[in-house]
């Protein structure tokens, strides 16, 4: 039977079907964790705005290129 089978997988034809489902529900599984649980939810919500936060201390570099120009 275990023969029988892995004759079944490696037939061209029938490898792509069991690609196929193998993406598929590795697929529904990555949604399903992505997007359950509520701490994990709340997280992932608070990443889209990462590129809109401004940094809370500004380089030294860009202060010493300011204080170069005003002399």
């Amino acid at each position: 039977m275990l023969a029988e089978a892995w004759s079944w997988i490696t037939d061209l034809g029938n490898s792509k079907v069991t690609a196929l489902l193998i993406f598929f529900f590795t697929f529904i599984g990555i949604l399903l964790y992505v997007l359950t649980g509520k701490k994990r939810s709340e997280r992932l919500e608070s990443y889209k705005y990462i590129p809109l936060q401004d940094d809370d201390e500004p380089d030294s570099e860009i202060e010493t290129v300011k204080d170069d120009e005003h002399r």
